[in-house]
């Protein structure tokens, strides 16, 4: 497995990172186990979580994931690059959740407990606080680091503008920087190549990029006319709704079907022609790869093993180009 500088600065880490958001509610702890040993062996040693996690499962679930992972790297976790994200809410109370001081201290004390562990490599908000002082946010995510419960910082979900005013205010406070950040990105949704991929690249951010296979309807394994796959995110809980939205319209299926034709020309399984897509945009630092079974992860894994042919990338980005655009094309 290739491992790359996160960003910046100059920590290593692996080029694919395993996502874990399906442990504790698609998978359970012994499938989670298995998927977590797949990765290790084949290479992976960043791994991602979030406190709100697993995916679906709602407020009642939440933290359920960071414990299964804090379980399996017990006697490990030096081997590993670990990051976690919080800001979701976790709880009734209006203050759990979101960027201010109280909840991120809190947040991340309960993380560190759930993960069995003294340190986090790699802290994230995972989305942005409109009602907190952005001043407020960073001065507690600075304290946080210095007590040393953190090595790096984060964000997902961020716009770039608002990545770009955060770290004019951490350089001039001389506080620790933003070093990553966690977008969607995939062939079905391009962006964040027009404004925040170039923030990235001008500034060293490192981009690891979540949802590279489009919630799954880049394997080619949906069809539209029978409806969502049970146990897959377009029917999982509350998350439903969330990838319904994002994917399953016509626009995407019919270019899914165009994607399957490149694939085919090529002799490129989908996973591995969308995966080595994402791998090749210059921003990109890991994408986040998930799974509800360890087998799954094989297709994922191969995608390193080569790069994407130009011809064959200079298609794809033809057939997705209104992709990146925005909304306003379609």
């Amino acid at each position: 497995m290739e491992h790359t500088r996160l960003g910046r600065t100059g920590l290593q880490v692996s080029r694919l990172c395993l996502g874990t958001m399906t442990f504790g509610l698609q998978c359970d702890e012994a499938t989670s186990f298995g998927i977590l040993d797949r990765a290790a062996t084949g290479g992976i040693t960043f791994l991602d979580t979030a406190n709100v996690y697993p995916l679906g499962g709602g407020p009642q679930t939440a933290g359920r994931t960071e414990e299964i992972v804090g379980k399996w790297l017990e006697g490990k976790r030096h081997e590993f690059i670990l990051a976690t994200k919080c800001h979701g809410q976790m709880g009734p109370r209006r203050w759990e959740g979101g960027g201010n001081r109280k909840h991120i201290r809190d947040a991340v004390d309960a993380s560190l407990k759930r993960l069995r562990t003294d340190y986090i490599d790699l802290y994230q908000l995972h989305g942005y606080d409109p009602n907190t002082p952005l001043d407020e946010t960073v001065r507690a995510l600075e304290d946080v680091v210095r007590s040393g419960r953190a090595r790096y910082i984060g964000v997902s979900n961020w716009l770039a503008f608002r990545l770009a005013r955060a770290i004019g205010k951490q350089e001039a406070a001389g506080f620790a920087r933003f070093d990553s950040v966690q977008p969607r990105y995939n062939l079905l949704f391009r962006e964040f190549e027009r404004e925040l991929f170039p923030l990235c690249e001008e500034e060293g951010i490192g981009v690891i990029p979540y949802n590279p296979l489009a919630g799954g309807l880049l394997t080619g394994k949906h069809s539209q006319a029978s409806g969502p796959l049970e146990g897959t995110r377009f029917t999982l809980g509350n998350a439903a709704q969330n990838y319904q939205s994002r994917y399953w319209h016509d626009r995407e299926f019919d270019t899914v079907e165009a994607i399957k034709g490149v694939s085919k020309d090529a002799g490129i399984p989908m996973v591995q022609m969308a995966l080595r897509w994402v791998l090749a945009h210059p921003a990109i630092t890991a994408p986040i790869i998930g799974a509800s079974r360890a087998e799954q992860l094989d297709d994922s894994l191969a995608a390193v093993e080569a790069p994407l042919p130009a011809d064959v990338k200079a298609r794809l980005d033809e057939i997705t180009a209104d992709y990146r655009r925005g909304d306003s094309a379609r």
